[in-house]
């Protein structure tokens, strides 16, 4: 192993984690469970609740981006290597 593919594989590696984190953040749409535990939403929580949301959401897509993009240049390093 060449240490150009250690970092490839180290920086998908981040990629990976970051995608598990950044979904694992976010909360679920499940509109009625908050009714049925007695945990009412405020309108103030409910506007944070949505800014973080789409803010997550919108990093999701990045890095999932990013990982799809990285995993495809990885690939065709390694086709033209051998």
């Amino acid at each position: 192993m060449g240490a150009v593919e250690i970092i490839f594989g180290i920086v998908l590696l981040l990629f990976a984690l970051a995608i598990i984190v950044v979904v694992l953040l976010q909360e679920g749409h499940q509109q009625s469970l908050g009714a049925i535990t007695g945990g009412a939403d405020t309108f103030l929580s409910k506007n944070k609740a949505r800014s973080m949301d789409a803010f997550l959401a919108r990093w999701t897509k990045f890095i999932a981006i990013g990982f799809f993009v990285l995993v495809l240049v990885i690939n065709v390093i390694m086709y033209f290597t051998k």
